[in-house]
């Protein structure tokens, strides 16, 4: 099966003709289709309701609750696709590296990969470290019905920029005095991260997620000569390892708007575009044979209604020409957003292109 092509041999699935797989094809939709990052999350007093004192990590590992946050905003905003609730750290957590998320902070690491030697934190992921992710997709899935489930993980430069800082940077000065001083410690470091999210990403695609994500949240850190050279081969090898699945691949980065054509030859289906690029600029520089994804800024949604639809209206114009088009925030709903200006918001895409 190809993301492109019907499932070879199968009937099509509950989800395949969804508006969102069909976007992801660059086939004709019926509309827009609209998912937000971070949808699922503290902008939903549910979610807030259902996370009381239970930590971050502990969330992630109970099938129940997340399944519950995962359909929170299906139910509320009638997006087109839901999106599993995990963390980028969950793999590595799972595999025994020694961290947590802190309230506030963000993941912190405690023994930060520096040496060689440090490598032996990160050994292979398999199916049996992460069971909770295969019982909650299988609840899901029967729960979504024609709703399809976006699988995620994040990419190996940016779970590589934790590990080897050890917590959230803005500089990333470890990482990158790794990557320029010890080039080979890094390029086996972000091989074995494609390993470890190849993994995580076949667990999620083979308990029936229909398209997955990577987050390279923090690869708009990097010129394009060094993501070219450091980090574009780890990222086309996780690609790779899920293509014969055939479901859409999508590659999403916060300010990598001189990245995109990089990010495209990586290997995805769909690229996501952050708010700072209009979707037919980015469309030029991605080049043929790409859907994309985005690109509302998320502090639009602060502003009043008819602000939002004038934006919305920006966006949509300027995703007139795509092939395939997704819309989404160009990153993820900040947290103090009021959720009914999401719900408005997906109904206001919906109306507006129902061909």
């Amino acid at each position: 099966m190809s993301a492109n092509g019907s499932p070879s041999g199968k009937q099509p699935t509950a989800t395949y003709d969804s508006a969102f797989l069909k976007a992801c094809r660059r086939e004709p939709v019926p509309h827009t289709p609209v998912w937000f990052m971070r949808q699922a999350g503290r902008s939903l007093p549910e979610y807030r309701k259902v996370r009381e004192g239970v930590g971050m990590l502990d969330s992630c590992m109970r099938p129940d609750l997340v399944t519950e946050i995962t359909l929170q905003p299906v139910r509320r905003h009638g997006v087109d696709a839901a999106i599993y609730f995990s963390d980028i750290v969950v793999p590595l957590k799972a595999i025994g590296v020694d961290l947590d998320i802190k309230p506030g902070v963000g993941p912190v690491v405690q023994h930060p990969i520096r040496t060689r030697a440090d490598l032996a934190q990160l050994r292979d992921l398999t199916p049996e470290d992460v069971p909770y992710v295969t019982e909650a997709i299988g609840l899901l899935t029967a729960e979504l019905g024609a709703t399809p489930l976006i699988g995620f993980a994040g990419a190996p430069f940016t779970l590589a920029s934790y590990l080897v800082e050890g917590g959230p940077s803005r500089t990333y000065e470890n990482a990158k005095a790794m990557m320029y001083g010890d080039p080979e410690l890094w390029a086996d470091l972000l091989d074995r991260l494609a390993d470890i999210t190849s993994a995580f990403l076949k667990v999620q695609i083979e308990a029936g997620a229909s398209a997955v994500q990577l987050f390279d949240s923090w690869a708009g850190a990097l010129a394009p000569v060094d993501y070219r050279r450091s980090v574009l081969p780890a990222s086309a090898k996780v690609f790779r390892a899920v293509e014969d699945y055939g479901v859409p691949r999508i590659h999403f980065g916060v300010g990598t708007g001189e990245l995109l054509g990089l990010m495209g030859e990586a290997g995805a289906d769909v690229v996501g575009v952050d708010w700072r690029v209009p979707l037919d600029e980015a469309a030029r520089r991605v080049g043929p044979g790409k859907a994309l994804q985005g690109n509302l800024d998320p502090t639009v949604l602060f502003a009043s209604q008819a602000a939002v639809e004038a934006k919305t209206r920006e966006v949509l114009d300027s995703a007139a020409s795509l092939e395939g088009h997704v819309f989404n925030l160009g990153h993820g709903v900040m947290p103090s957003t009021d959720p009914d200006a999401l719900t408005r918001l997906v109904e206001y895409v919906h109306t507006r292109t129902a061909r």
